[in-house]
């Protein structure tokens, strides 16, 4: 199958699981490829390709590096929208002429946190 971005990843989690021998392949590699690739045609085209010999599997670490990648990655998001979040609140306490950040240098610890309830 080709890699869509995470779409695909279930949709490998569970073939696999069932059984199958499943193959993920880099969608810029078939694309290079020569030939006639449409979207209705893809599972065909791929078959053909896997056929041949012209296919390689994509490199697939185990399911619990797997597990692990996914909840760093859910830690990556939530520290990013926490950042998005802070900037936020710094851009509006400056639009409101209180320069907080000038007194505090974190104004979501303690004392940041004291002064903007305050």
């Amino acid at each position: 199958m080709e890699s869509t971005d995470v779409y695909s990843i279930p949709l490998f989690q569970i073939l696999e699981t069932r059984g199958f021998e499943v193959k993920l392949v880099n969608a810029h590699h078939v694309k290079t490829l020569p030939g006639r690739k449409t979207d209705v045609l893809d599972c065909q085209w791929l078959q053909q390709l896997h056929s041949y010999g012209l296919l390689s599997g994509s490199f697939r670490p185990e399911d619990e590096i797997c597990v692990l990648r996914s909840y760093i990655r859910q830690r990556d998001s939530l520290i990013r929208s926490a950042s998005v979040h802070i900037q936020r609140m710094q851009k509006v306490l400056t639009q409101m002429n209180i320069q907080l950040h000038q007194a505090v240098s974190d104004i979501t610890g303690t004392t940041g946190m004291a002064i903007i309830r305050a």
